[in-house]
Parts: C-alpha cells; structure tokens; sequence
C-alpha cells in the first residue's frame, strides 16, 4: 500500500512569526522536519506544500521538493489541494506538522500500518497517555477518548473523559485514562479529497478541532497508541528549549 508524506507550511503564524524559518541550528525548522520524516520507511516521498516564495526557496537550498498552493485555512485543505492537482495516486496520505522538528519516523510508519490493518479506517492518528496534571488540564492539549478496538470516539479541550468519584491526581500515577492527542493524520487518498469540501461542522466550531468534522460526518479515525509525545514548537520558550537539546546532542 503506497503513502507519501505531506507538509503544510505557511510563512505566517500566530504565537511564534515565520517559526518554519527558525535557524538557530544551522537548519530552518521546516528542514529539520523534512529530514526526520524522510527518514519514515513507510512513506516514498516527502513533499512541502505552501503557498509562500521564501518557504519554497528555502525547501528549493536544502533540496526538498515542494509544490505550491493557493491560501486555505487548514492544512489539511491545502494537502488535498495538491493531491488534486497533482493527481497523486498513493492509497495513504500522510499530514505531518512542519513545525515538529523532532519528530519520529516510527510515528509515521505507525499511521500507515493502521490503515493497512483497519480497512474500514478512513483516517489513522496517534495518542499518549497523559502523566502531568497541567497537560491533562491545560485546554491547548487536546485530548481524545477510545473505544476498546481504538476507534476515536471523540476529541476535545476539556478534560475528558470526566472521572466522578476518583481522585484526579491519583489516577495519573497509576494507569491514566486521559490521552493526549498528537496531531499527525494518516487518510485514505479519496476520504481526504472527500473531507476537503465538507463545510466546519458544529463540534468542530465549538471546539476548534478539525478531526471533529471526521467524526460528525461518521467517519472512522484509528487511533494507535505510543510511549512518548512528539513536541511542537509553538512559542519561543518552545524554540529554545529545542536548540539546546540540539546543541546537547550535537556536542
């Protein structure tokens, strides 16, 4: 079953401007990115996606391939935007965050060898279990609830699921029941062009989560399990605290 990976990159973001373009390291995010997922065997290419000059000029000097797209307001339009164009014929879809320089390749072998496992899967992505109080709390980490075979039975900001009677903090330390949801997607090539003309829907508004959309319109989205989270970078603090493990491991 043939994937390829994806990387939606925009020049501008909220918390952190032009984070794709960090180089404290000597390489852009967006390149550090690039290379750990090329490192993937599951996937046989990895492509950037953007609408922006400087990230396709930056993808052009380390030797990436891109293709540019129009603006849209979610990732997941502008991936299937080039799936369309380009008529790509891979079975799977893999949607990888540029700003995930620190990603590993596992994780994205893993989303294939779900959906190969799952036929009746459209989509795949991946949780971990939550440890810290302030991550099971913090609204920013969302959170997504299972059935027993691993179907995503819902995703939010709350704090779910709602524990009545035990004590919180207590659960954490012994086999916790909150995961944290990573945002990496794994899509059959045809649900993904399919889900891109599906308006928000209501959860989704109220949330601000996409994958709820996948949900209200009675998809299914296997869910795989790993041991560690994949760290985002969202702010400067975040940044920092990535060029110096950098700096450690390089030394």
């Amino acid at each position: 079953m043939s994937a390829i990976g994806l990387i939606p990159a925009r020049l501008q973001s909220t918390r952190l401007p032009r984070k794709l373009l960090l180089d404290q390291t000597g390489k852009t995010m967006l390149q550090h990115t690039w290379e750990a997922a090329c490192q993937s065997e599951s996937l046989s290419e990895v492509i950037v996606a953007t609408d922006s000059e400087e990230i396709a000029e930056t993808v052009r000097q380390f030797g990436g391939r891109y293709e540019m797209t129009e603006e849209h307001p979610s990732g997941t339009d502008r991936i299937a935007e080039i799936v369309r164009k380009l008529s790509l014929d891979a079975e799977i879809i893999v949607n990888i965050q540029g700003d995930e320089p620190e990603i590993d390749p596992a994780f994205l072998d893993q989303l294939v060898e779900i959906l190969k496992n799952h036929p009746n899967a459209q989509m795949s992505t991946l949780g971990t279990p939550i440890t810290k109080a302030e991550e099971r709390d913090d609204p920013s980490c969302t959170k997504v609830v299972c059935a027993k075979d691993g179907r995503a039975l819902y995703f939010s900001r709350a704090t779910i699921p709602f524990c009545r009677d035990a004590d919180l903090d207590e659960l954490l330390k012994e086999d916790s029941p909150w995961k944290l949801h990573l945002g990496l997607y794994g899509y059959r090539r045809d649900f993904l062009l399919e889900l891109s003309t599906l308006p928000p829907s209501p959860l989704e508004n109220l949330e601000k989560l996409e994958q709820l959309r996948v949900l209200e319109a009675g998809a299914t989205i296997q869910v795989g399990i790993v041991n560690h989270r994949s760290v985002g970078i969202d702010t400067e603090e975040d940044y920092a605290q990535f060029v110096t493990r950098f700096n450690n491991r390089t030394a």
